[in-house]
């Protein structure tokens, strides 16, 4: 029996995240976490001769999430842009993980036209030992660019 080698577990903080707004590319350096999903949604399917129905994707849907350090304006910015004008901002994020003692090697995903569904205007916590701020986000599309080898025994 084949098992997987504890080094070929990829290491949680060895990422890069991107963040492109228009023309701009932003090292987004300061991410604490990121999770990004994809939803199919369904239809149910009734099938003559079943007692059961069957189940039809119609579609997907691509929601997530952040954390990162509290000290960029750049969504607040955009939040305030959206007040002021009622034009909202879409911006990509390519996140790439890639931990070199692993096999696996790196993976590359783009999401494409994310668009936050809200955000912290202003904060403080004078217990804390530094601040920071959780943002959901919506997106339209996405590319993998790169992905992950094959673990040797995963395809038998």
């Amino acid at each position: 029996m084949q098992t997987m080698n504890a080094k070929d577990a990829i290491s949680a903080s060895m990422a890069e995240c991107y963040i492109f707004i228009g023309d701009d590319r932003y090292n987004f350096m300061q991410a604490i976490n990121l999770e990004a999903s994809v939803e199919k949604t369904k239809s149910e399917v009734p099938i003559l001769g079943r007692t059961g129905k069957g189940n039809k994707s119609t579609g997907w849907k691509g929601t997530g999430s952040a954390t990162f350090h509290y000290n960029t304006s750049i969504f607040r910015e955009m939040l305030a842009n959206y007040k002021k004008t009622g034009q909202d901002l879409y911006f990509d994020i390519l996140v790439t993980n890639e931990d070199a003692g692993s096999g696996v090697g790196r993976q590359t995903v783009l999401l494409k036209d994310c668009n936050v569904d809200g955000g912290i205007l202003t904060k403080f916590d004078a217990d804390a030992e530094y601040l920071d701020e959780d943002m959901d986000f919506t997106f339209e599309d996405f590319e993998i660019r790169e992905s992950f080898s094959q673990l040797p025994g995963m395809k038998i």
